[in-house]
């Protein structure tokens, strides 16, 4: 894999993240739950973080141990394979208090290696 590879990977990720944050930011959970189209939209973007880092070399990952990287991919497994259903709540949580700080820490990551 290119390095060129990965770090596109890097961006998708930053972007899926955005996403997500752009998405829910006016919402509470009630809200959340309720509307469709921004529950599935939310779910995918989640799992697109996850198959993302997949595709981020172990040596690269290890370079920046601030990002969950084993966290951000056990959530894509579980939602995209769909374990036991979803828990709503720890969804929300994920969004509400991970997603802001995976944001940050993958930005700072791409500065850190653009320089």
């Amino acid at each position: 894999m290119s390095e060129r590879e990965w770090r596109f990977y890097l961006n998708d990720m930053i972007v899926f993240t955005e996403k997500v944050l752009s998405y829910t930011e006016s919402f509470d959970q009630e809200e959340f739950e309720a509307d469709g189209k921004v529950y599935d939209a939310t779910i995918r973007n989640l799992e697109l973080i996850g198959e993302a880092a997949t595709n981020i070399p172990e040596q690269i990952r290890n370079s920046a141990p601030l990002i969950p990287w084993r966290q951000v991919i056990a959530i894509r497994n579980r939602l995209i394979h769909g374990y036991l259903g979803i828990d709503n709540d720890i969804l929300w949580s994920i969004i509400q208090d991970d997603m802001p700080t995976l944001l940050n820490e993958l930005r700072a990551f791409r500065e850190r290696i653009m320089s």
